[in-house]
């Protein structure tokens, strides 16, 4: 094995790349793998267009120079070229090239509008045909497999229109069955929130309990056998744990052990988001503003994006998915797309029974504006918070030109702006206020 080149002055590449060795690095990126326990098929490039929202420069095919990128580091070049030696002639760690960004849909084919002034990249309509498929399939294991709903529930599940959302989301996942693993994650985490904290017979009393039973769904228990199997049989004992069971099962088929492990971890977030909210329900009090957006920080989108890579059918390793860069864009991501959540949803949670918190409820009870200014202070809010993402994607992608972390970064970006999209378009769910 020939020496390794010494490393360029003054690295670009962040700390912790930087320190990886070539042999670990390739070992990492091999890890890019489709996902065979849910498709049995080989590796292949994603047959949609992905929107190109951050400014994430393309990996270089194979055969092409590496121009505009900063130089590698140690041993770095390797990894770019992909593996070598016997049995990998096929393997290409690089996405092929994709498609050119879909253009601006027109007026004819979009309803709604979005809210005036709220920074957004437009996005073509979601793949109708996938939509179809991806809508039959949950509505098939929301009924048959976990029994998650009553008879009357039906015309409010349809409406959530969660496959149109979840292809909107992940336009790079290769099959629908990809597509169905982020759907019944989807699904499940809103029984939970609707059944224990909010529409559906939720309440603040009692959650911490029922939000831990349901983790074991996700994270579960290992204990004696005299009290293995009480637990088993909880798992059946409500909707909530009977879909998280069954989604997190088909999750853990399709994905490695540090994938899995990174979506518990961020689940266990967002139930420690929902629990702060419900305290704050208790105790009747509206919290300060930085308060507020901390809560929304746990209590957010977050574990949807950070699948992004096991529903595109490869990793992002462990080591890179761990990055503070890394981390703070995710969180970024995460917290923008929720603050969407909060303007589209406003109307809709004024109209509910009880006082629903959100950032212009709390921006005008804290901060002693019109509902109306409170409005327009959260666009500004999430405008900059969309803002940071951006560039905070962008220098990664520049500081960090391995091929998973490029094509992570362009899986988040178009997940930020299908969120947006789905929110924009259901009408059902949603419409603005008479503020303009």
């Amino acid at each position: 094995m020939p020496a390794p080149e010494p490393p360029p002055p003054q690295s670009t590449l962040p700390e912790t790349t930087a320190r990886f060795g070539a042999d670990v690095l390739a070992e990492a990126a091999a890890r890019a793998r489709d996902i065979k326990a849910v498709t049995g098929g080989p590796p292949h490039a994603p047959s949609v267009p992905v929107p190109h929202v951050v400014s994430v420069p393309a990996p270089p095919l194979p055969d092409s120079p590496a121009a505009g990128l900063p130089a590698p580091a140690h041993g770095l070049e390797r990894i770019l070229r992909g593996p070598s030696g016997l049995g990998t002639a096929g393997l290409r760690l690089m996405p092929r090239e994709q498609p050119p960004p879909p253009s601006e849909p027109s007026a004819a084919t979009v309803e709604g509008r979005p809210v005036p002034g709220l920074y957004h990249h437009p996005v073509a309509e979601p793949d109708p045909v996938r939509v179809e498929e991806v809508s039959r399939r949950i509505k098939s294991w929301a009924l048959d497999e976990v029994a998650l709903y009553p008879k009357d529930w039906e015309e409010q599940f349809d409406g959530f229109s969660v496959g149109r959302y979840m292809v909107g989301c992940h336009p790079d996942a290769p099959t629908v069955d990809h597509l169905m693993i982020a759907t019944r994650l989807m699904v499940a985490e809103n029984a939970v929130d609707d059944c224990y904290c909010e529409d559906h017979g939720g309440s603040p009393v009692g959650l911490g309990e029922r939000l831990l039973l349901a983790h074991t769904a996700l994270d579960p228990l290992y204990t004696t056998d005299e009290y293995q199997a009480p637990w088993a049989n909880s798992l059946h004992a409500d909707a909530p744990r009977r879909a998280y069971r069954s989604a997190m099962g088909y999750f853990d088929q399709a994905a490695s052990p540090s994938q899995s492990d990174r979506y518990r971890h961020d689940m266990a977030r967002l139930h420690l988001g929902y629990l702060a909210e419900a305290a704050w329900a208790q105790m009747e009090r509206v919290p300060e503003v930085w308060e507020y957006l901390a809560m929304r920080q746990f209590n957010n989108f977050r574990p949807c994006p950070t699948i992004t890579d096991t529903v595109g059918g490869y990793e992002l390793p462990a080591d890179l998915h761990a990055q503070t860069a890394m981390q703070k864009v995710i969180a970024l991501a995460g917290n923008a797309t929720t603050i969407v959540n909060d303007l589209y949803s406003y109307t809709k949670e004024l109209d509910a029974p009880g006082r629903h918190l959100n950032l212009p409820v709390v921006i005008a009870e804290r901060e002693g504006l019109s509902d109306r200014d409170a409005y327009l202070k959260s666009i500004e809010v999430h405008n900059d918070l969309m803002h940071d993402f951006e560039t905070n994607a962008a220098a990664l992608a520049a500081d960090c030109p391995v091929p998973a972390v490029q094509r992570f970064l362009r899986g988040v970006a178009a997940w930020v702006d299908g969120n947006h999209h789905w929110h924009q378009t259901n009408t059902y769910r949603y419409s603005l206020p008479d503020f303009w």
